[in-house]
């Protein structure tokens, strides 16, 4: 947890006015009761508040690289890519660099309107920031959160392994908080999407691009 969701989650806990039930009881009336400056979001990964800054520009540019391409893919269809929405599991929240799920999908957006059900979510991509953190965050927390909730698809765009490379997991076994299947390949070569409404879609130096990003 980052010096600046401690103290928020400090100053949100005196809101909390009946005795909580369980840790993420805790944790979701926090997370609901934080205000956070400019430019920060934050999420619960396995019992904690996480809270990160906006992705640099390069981090952006390739989520967005990654979105369009999506939605090029799926175009005609009933679903689309999104971002910057809340997709909750239970008292978990996750804010994924992109996400796939119904283009109109009010009906599975939570009773409180803070997000989109998770079981509604297709596939899940996430741009991996350099810091150590947020790698781990990436690459293995929420790899089990995602796994957890049974989000079918995991894309993982990390720059800082190797020379680049994109990693898709599949097939989520819950229960073990694991994918069961693991591509993982190097930038240059196209991975391909096994299943779901972007099945065959492939991320390549498209989405990728030129350069290294920065966070």
């Amino acid at each position: 947890m980052t010096a600046l969701a401690h103290e928020t989650l400090e100053a949100a806990m005196p809101k909390v006015t009946t005795p909580p039930s369980d840790l993420d009881d805790v944790l979701w009336r926090a997370w609901k009761a934080m205000e956070l400056p400019e430019g920060y979001h934050a999420e619960i990964v396995e019992g904690f508040i996480e809270v990160s800054p906006t992705g640099r520009y390069s981090h952006g540019r390739t989520a967005n690289r990654l979105r369009r391409a999506l939605d090029k893919a799926l175009d005609g269809g009933e679903f689309a890519a999104h971002q910057d929405l809340n997709v909750i599991h239970g008292r978990k929240v996750w804010i994924p660099d992109v996400f796939v799920a119904l283009e109109d999908a009010d009906e599975h957006v939570t009773e409180d309107g803070l997000g989109i059900d998770a079981a509604a979510v297709h596939l899940v991509a996430e741009v991996v920031s350099p810091d150590a953190d947020s790698r781990a965050r990436d690459r293995d927390r929420k790899r089990r959160a995602y796994a957890r909730a049974g989000i079918p698809v995991y894309v993982i765009i990390d720059d800082y392994q190797g020379h680049g490379s994109v990693t898709i997991l599949s097939d989520p076994v819950p229960g073990e908080a694991r994918y069961a299947s693991e591509t993982t390949v190097p930038y240059g070569t196209a991975a391909t999407v096994p299943e779901g409404p972007a099945k065959g879609f492939a991320i390549g130096e498209d989405v990728t691009g030129p350069g290294r990003a920065a966070g």
